[in-house]
């Protein structure tokens, strides 16, 4: 009989931001050395609020300096890792609405600005493509 724990995967806590640009698109960044795109933000240090730890990622990351008041949030989700196999991402999610540039910095390689409708024809880290971008899609028609 094994235990629990040695079937359970690994867990990475996050703090992540859906990126709303004035025309709609959301922002994705990657990583150096990897091959998908996902929102921004990193992992929760123990003494962290997940609003606060998002606050430094944004900042470490893409030079963007948020109120954590101006973060709304958005909810719980969880996935499969993109980079680390066998890990789960336990995401907290908040959306921001920006209207600044943002540059890549400490390990992130590249940022893009997609259309939330489409995939913006780039491999996508499993949270991105299965739940925030479906989210916040969903969130789009019912305004509509």
């Amino acid at each position: 009989m094994t235990s629990a724990s040695t079937v359970s995967p690994h867990i990475i806590h996050i703090a992540a931001a859906l990126l709303i640009g004035p025309d709609g698109r959301t922002l994705l960044v990657r990583k150096r050395g990897t091959t998908a795109f996902m929102q921004p933000g990193g992992k929760i240090e123990p003494h962290e609020l997940p609003v606060h730890a998002l606050a430094r990622e944004l900042e470490e990351e893409l030079g963007l300096g948020i109120d954590p008041a101006q973060a709304a949030y958005l909810g719980h989700f969880s996935a499969p890792a993109a980079n680390e196999p066998g890990f789960v991402v336990h995401a907290e999610i908040f959306q921001l609405h920006i209207d600044v540039d943002v540059t890549p910095a400490a390990e992130i390689e590249e940022v893009i600005w997609i259309d939330p409708a489409t995939d913006g024809g780039v491999s996508l880290a499993p949270l991105t493509r299965d739940l925030i971008l479906p989210f916040y899609r969903a969130s789009l028609t019912a305004i509509a």
